[in-house]
């Protein structure tokens, strides 16, 4: 059994933006040498997100509307009295902060239309995630 870990650097540009990070995951998969195994993804953010879902714009926009109906912005939360971003808390709860994809000959294996998005919800920063590659 062999383990691989990187972390990567993901720069969001806007307060909420949904990120797709595929590629730079499968490199990772690709670097580890691993064959079957699993692929964890965690960000070390709670205001923060990874899912899988289809990299459609129209979908994508559905998505941030979705989240801004059931979290708006600017509601009446007790942690704004500390900090102006509680429904960016409350998003990173609801999507979650991890995924894990199996492996497969090597690649990530994933749905025909399945993408890996980084969701920020409390942007624009500097974030990271980690990835780790387990297996064999």
């Amino acid at each position: 059994m062999s383990v691989y870990s990187k972390e990567l650097s993901v720069p969001s540009r806007k307060r909420v933006e949904l990120l797709s990070m595929t590629s730079q995951v499968g490199s990772v998969v690709s670097e580890s040498k691993i064959k079957t195994g699993i692929c964890l993804l965690f960000s070390p953010h709670t205001t923060t997100a990874i899912f899988t879902n289809e990299n459609e714009s129209n979908l994508l926009a559905d998505i941030e509307e979705a989240l801004e109906k059931l979290i708006p912005v600017g509601g009446s939360y007790r942690h704004n009295r500390i900090d102006s971003n509680s429904d960016a808390h409350l998003r990173g709860i609801l999507v979650s902060n991890s995924l894990t994809v199996p492996i497969e000959g090597g690649s990530l294996a994933l749905g025909t239309w399945q993408t890996i998005f980084f969701a920020d919800f409390d942007g624009p920063r500097h974030r990271r995630v980690k990835v780790t590659v387990v297996g064999e």
